[in-house]
């Protein structure tokens, strides 16, 4: 908790992209307030991977331990809570929590992450990010030559059989209803030996969150270890909308290769503003975004 009002940088988001932005900024003397809920999306992930340094730690323990750093540069505050509504000011922005409390600052770094929409399977939700998985990249190692699923439809079930096949041949496509599949996407699933299930499901059987068996509308199942997944998603914060921020045809926060919103002096990195679900790029867009920010600040102060 915090009681200053004013500062140079409120970063909206304290998870990956939020604190390497912080980071970067405090290390550059600039008075930041980071604005966090607490709830990340992978709040229920066992294990981060492909982070190098980090790789296999605990979600919770790498944002943990970055918390700590960050918080060591005295310029750098902390606020337990929700940012609900913000406003254009004739020298920044004005950000406003669930506590009434409020806050102004030169600049805004939005990393508000997106918000999953869960499929109206049951079972779902609890296996969502610990063996129902978005990335190869994060998980794929783990569940590696083990049997296999893609619960998705169209291109996105396509896109994942071409890159599913690395980590394993054991593979099939659950499109839950009429698949969407182009004859030519079907011609080449099916020269890999990947079948197409086009069954309605109605449950994922798991224990503890790990899948054992899809079962379908006719009462049949199919035993598997891992599901691949790609749900429908939404911005988990709708500030960045109003204050002018555009989004993209696939619901994410426009941003140019510096994370610059299409409205003055705002940012977004991490997840809202890329399909690209990863820590370390989290990391990575999040130190962009604070360099960015402190140079524009620089040179309106000089």
């Amino acid at each position: 908790m915090t009681d200053k009002k004013h500062y140079e940088v409120i970063i909206i988001g304290g998870s990956y992209a939020g604190l390497s932005a912080a980071m970067a900024l405090g290390r550059a003397l600039r008075t930041v307030l980071i604005i966090d809920s607490g709830k990340p999306c992978n709040l229920q992930t066992p294990h981060s991977h492909n982070f190098i340094t980090q790789d296999g730690e605990t979600p919770n323990a790498i944002a943990k331990k970055a918390k700590n750093q960050v918080l060591k540069y005295d310029t750098v505050k902390f606020y337990d809570g929700l940012a609900v509504s913000g406003k254009k000011t004739s020298k920044g922005y004005l950000i406003k929590t669930e506590k009434d409390d409020e806050f102004t600052a030169k600049k805004l770094i939005f990393v508000t992450g997106l918000k999953d929409i869960m499929p109206n399977i049951n079972g779902f939700t609890d296996c969502w990010g610990i063996s129902i998985l978005h990335c190869p990249y994060c998980h794929g190692y783990e569940v590696k030559n083990e049997k296999t699923g893609i619960l998705a439809n169209g291109n996105f079930a396509f896109h994942f059989a071409q890159l599913i096949t690395n980590w394993t041949k054991d593979l099939t496509i659950f499109t839950n209803g009429k698949s969407t599949l182009t004859q030519e996407q079907i011609d080449r699933i099916s020269n890999h030996n990947i079948p197409i299930i086009e069954k309605e499901i109605t449950e994922i059987k798991h224990d503890n969150g790990y899948v054992e068996q899809i079962v379908f509308k006719d009462n049949s199942a199919f035993n598997l270890k891992a599901i691949y997944s790609r749900p429908a998603f939404e911005q988990h914060c709708k500030i960045p909308q109003t204050l002018g921020c555009e989004l993209t045809e696939q619901g994410l926060i426009q941003v140019d290769m510096f994370q610059k919103t299409t409205a003055d002096g705002i940012f977004a990195c991490g997840d809202n503003a890329s399909p690209l679900r990863a820590v370390s790029y989290a990391v990575a867009t999040g130190n962009i975004a604070a360099s960015i920010a402190n140079n524009e600040m620089t040179i309106e102060e000089f």
